[in-house]
């Protein structure tokens, strides 16, 4: 595994030469500029590269959204090198690998990275992007606070990205803390004063991926960072920070994408010498989060003939959050373990109830057969009147 720090230029060789070296599982591509226009590119790992697999779930990790918190981006980098160099040789690896679609955007805010420095603790050089803008309270919000001003082209880029896969899971990683932050990220506005838990809908996912990488971490289930406390290495995003326009409140709100933000350490531009550590340290955490990607409830949507539904709601009964099938008819719903009331309804079709028991281990396959509605019969107005008005062949013979 290498360990330095990449400027941008590193960036593009590294991903350009591990997707030349393995082009039977990795793909790179753009989704749009930076402010000072370097591409925005992501690395993909799967067996079948560039083409959604029926059933499949995706998965995306986006580092160095604040130009100066670099751990995650070199993360990305570790993880790239070790899941292409393990492939078809660790039977972990490739079983993650032929089962899961994983997007990896390793800088979204590459121009403020340019202008970071190396032994940056707690600074702010960097942190936002070229146009000066914090993009973690650029994205649309709950309560329209983020609605003024211009999208950042890179959160716009993110945006547009996000709705052309169909992510089930997603992490944003940063520095500056260890924990794992989950939604939301805000309390309604002039609701309180102070520092108050507000959890989503789905808080009970929320909590089971978060401790996910936070138990496979060397150090952060521990809760001491920074001096600070977290229970497990776990907070909700309002008690502990709140922010209005955050991505990960945007992903669960207007998505179907789980999303939490990983802090990875108290240092935001470690020196270079460290960098084997912070690997060492989350090498297992970054696998077994993308694994979490595997739980809950996936299947398809289809109607009697077999064809694929797309856009079907899924509904739990319970829970206050829908997702939607993707273009194929397929659909992830992460639950926790429990027994759960699950319907499949969209306009013009029966809706389909189906109950389920959700165990810890790999997503129980439940599929929906979708009839289409019969219309009540409407007799036409003009019908009517001509049977009122012309006697019927039995009326005529019996007179």
């Amino acid at each position: 595994i290498e360990f330095v720090h990449h400027n941008y230029k590193q960036l593009v060789e590294f991903l350009q030469r591990y997707s030349s070296q393995y082009p039977h599982i990795t793909r790179l591509y753009s989704i749009g500029k930076s402010v000072q226009n370097r591409e925005l590119w992501v690395f993909e790992i799967s067996d079948n590269p560039g083409h959604h697999e029926l059933g499949e779930p995706e998965f995306k990790y986006v580092a160095n959204m604040h130009g100066n918190e670099v751990v995650g981006r070199e993360l990305m980098f570790n993880l790239i090198e070790y899941l292409c160099k393990n492939y078809g040789r660790d039977e972990a690896v490739t079983d993650l690998v032929d089962t899961t679609r994983i997007h990896i955007l390793p800088t979204m805010n590459p121009d403020g990275y340019e202008i970071s420095h190396e032994g940056d603790e707690m600074g702010v050089t960097g942190r936002a992007n070229a146009n000066n803008i914090d993009m973690n309270r650029n994205f649309p919000d709950r309560f329209s606070l983020t609605t003024r001003g211009e999208r950042s082209p890179e959160v716009k880029a993110v945006m547009t990205w996000t709705s052309q896969y169909p992510f089930v899971l997603s992490a944003n990683l940063h520095g500056g803390s260890l924990v794992a932050n989950y939604p939301y990220d805000e309390n309604p506005p002039h609701s309180h004063t102070g520092r108050k838990y507000n959890p989503s809908p789905d808080d009970a996912v929320f909590k089971q991926v978060s401790l996910a990488y936070s138990r496979a971490h060397a150090h952060m289930h521990e809760g001491h960072p920074c001096g600070e406390h977290f229970n497990d290495g776990i907070t909700n995003g309002a008690e502990w920070y709140e922010i209005s326009g955050s991505m990960q409140d945007w992903n669960y709100l207007f998505t179907n994408c789980f999303e939490i933000t990983l802090e990875l350490g108290c240092v935001k531009f470690p020196f270079k010498k460290d960098l084997p550590n912070y690997w060492r340290d989350n090498k297992y955490a970054l696998l077994a989060f993308i694994e979490e990607v595997h739980k809950g409830v996936s299947g398809f949507v289809t109607d009697v003939n077999g064809e694929f539904i797309p856009n079907a709601v899924i509904q739990v009964q319970g829970i206050n959050h829908d997702i939607v099938s993707a273009q194929e008819g397929d659909y992830w719903r992460l639950l926790v373990p429990g027994v759960y009331n699950i319907s499949a309804q969209r306009p013009g079709y029966q809706a389909q109830y189906k109950s389920v028991q959700v165990n810890e281990g790999q997503a129980v396959q439940i599929n929906f057969t979708l009839s289409q509605e019969v219309l009540p019969a409407i007799q036409d107005e003009s019908t009517e009147m001509l049977s009122q008005e012309v006697p019927s062949v039995k009326t005529k013979l019996k007179n």
